[in-house]
């Protein structure tokens, strides 16, 4: 096979190794982590616990680490969602959909993009001026955390208004002292759950969603804040999410979303390199 470049040939040994490394073939129950959901369905009232859940959210954070840290390549995904998470037979998660996938210069503390993905996941710094790094991926893995421990998707108009974007919602819990209240109520049913797990889950959650991306942690730290006990991983600040009270009326583009928690001026990742991190998780490694 001929290349026209060595970047082609580059990106062409890549999906082939990814192929190999992260998605070994799949039997075809194969599903989304929301298409378990309807399994139900079938009569079989089959749901997953919290272990699984656990699983499902360190296998995540650990492949997410191989790409940003571990890999030979540098690798941002830019679009880490529950559709784009699946399970195998044994609920392994796989880390799918490279097509936003960006390889990343070693020496650049971020890009400047034209924005892709998929709103409600999306960090605030790329959304609002197209810069991105693996902080994205991280603020995105913090959205889906919150979904596979609530079992609901980050936006629900459905819901009461204080209830309809999750990382608000997750907060407002957090600040009340009722983080149980957050999780999927069949779980509470089940009588398996150890509240410090669950917390601990939330707070990594939260780091992640941080405002200033240096404010979150690498994907390294965030796997060891998984598997440490929970009094080592420390008290988050308060996140950056999207404020709908704040919106304008005719804001349908991507130019007008406002976020809680923005400082005045915004700071690119650059700029805010030299923000101290004060947040509990320095405490790490345990």
């Amino acid at each position: 096979m001929l290349y026209s470049s060595h970047k082609e040939k580059g990106l062409h040994i890549f999906r082939l190794k990814f192929r190999l490394i992260t998605m070994p073939p799949l039997k075809d129950d194969c599903m989304n982590i929301f298409g378990f959901k309807l399994v139900h369905e079938l009569g079989k009232k089959v749901y997953l616990n919290w272990e699984t859940r656990f699983q499902i959210i360190l296998g995540v954070a650990r492949g997410l680490q191989y790409l940003h840290e571990d890999s030979h390549l540098r690798i941002v995904h830019r679009d880490i969602k529950a559709s784009n998470i699946l399970l195998d037979d044994k609920f392994h998660p796989r880390i799918g959909d490279f097509g936003l996938a960006r390889f990343f210069p070693e020496d650049e503390a971020y890009l400047s993009t034209t924005f892709a993905g998929t709103l409600g996941y999306t960090a605030p710094e790329y959304a609002i001026r197209g810069e991105l790094s693996e902080k994205a991926d991280i603020y995105s893995f913090g959205v889906l955390v919150l979904e596979i421990v609530s079992c609901r998707k980050n936006t629900d108009l459905t819901l009461p208004s204080e209830m309809q974007y999750l990382p608000e919602y997750a907060w407002k819990l957090y600040e009340r002292s009722r983080v149980l209240d957050l999780v999927d109520p069949r779980l509470k049913q089940l009588g398996s759950l150890v509240e410090k797990d669950v917390v601990r889950v939330v707070n990594v959650a939260f780091f992640c969603l941080q405002f200033h991306p240096n404010l979150r942690p690498p994907m390294s730290e965030i796997v060891t804040m998984l598997t440490c006990t929970p009094e080592m991983v420390g008290t988050p600040s308060r996140p950056a999410f999207f404020n709908r009270s704040r919106r304008k009326k005719n804001n349908e583009k991507l130019s007008y979303v406002s976020w809680d928690t923005m400082p005045d001026p915004f700071p690119s990742p650059l700029e805010s390199e030299s923000t101290p991190s004060t947040q509990a998780h320095t405490q790490l490694p345990c």
